[in-house]
């Protein structure tokens, strides 16, 4: 089978100066338009060209588009109903208008196959595919927030899409126009969390970095 030319090891100043500079744009400043059809496969065909030990490929993608955007919104109002059966109707209209905050909304769903391969490469995997999902809107001058929010976690509003114990939601993509150029944010000190090892080396693990009232990865972590 005939391919076009791999890129495993070009050079592309352009690339890494655009990484870079990478930044999400909040849902508040998402506006018309959004990818296209023939842009959401681009957008898609490059979140599945990732790391894949195994070639499980272990995630699945689900697109929320013009008015199913409305109709998963009527999903989720339910959902949050479910969890909350003394939610005002306030609430319940904002849950409901989630969805229609930004043109697009891509679900990343994390599905753990059978085979072999860790459970963890898997998930990592499926992260992996959110981020190329992210870069390819980008390069194609789209703005892009990946979030996941109670709705990632919510039985009810996950068993309504339809997905089953084997599917984890690694987040919801929105997708739009920025209305604005975002800010700059805090990032770590390089030389805070990079090692460069050799024996007896002190590791630059972030210590002290994190938000007070975060809940710990697992039981038994201690800082």
């Amino acid at each position: 089978m005939k391919t076009d030319k791999l890129i495993a090891a070009e050079s592309s100043s352009e690339l890494l100066e655009y990484l870079q500079k990478r930044r999400s744009v909040s849902i508040k400043l998402m506006t018309e338009p959004g990818p296209n059809r023939s842009q959401i496969d681009t957008i898609l065909k490059a979140a599945m060209r990732v790391p894949d030990h195994g070639k499980m490929f272990p995630w699945h993608f689900i697109v929320f588009e013009g008015d199913a955007r409305k109709s998963a919104g009527e999903l989720l109002m339910r959902a949050w109903l479910a969890e909350e059966p003394g939610a005002l109707p306030a609430k319940l209209n904002f849950e409901a208008e989630r969805f229609l905050r930004a043109p697009i909304v891509i679900a990343v769903v994390s599905r753990v196959r059978e085979g072999k391969n860790p459970l963890w490469e898997q998930i990592l995997s499926a992260g992996a595919a959110a981020q190329n999902l992210c870069l390819a809107a980008n390069a194609l001058g789209f703005g892009t927030c990946w979030v996941t929010e109670w709705y990632s976690y919510s039985e009810a509003f996950r068993k309504s899409l339809g997905l089953d114990e084997r599917d984890n939601i690694a987040g919801f993509v929105y997708i739009g126009t920025p209305s604005q150029l975002p800010e700059e944010r805090d990032r770590p000190d390089p030389a805070r969390v990079i090692t460069f090892w050799s024996p007896d080396t002190k590791l630059n693990n972030g210590t002290g970095y994190g938000q007070d009232g975060m809940g710990l990865p697992r039981k038994g972590f201690t800082f």
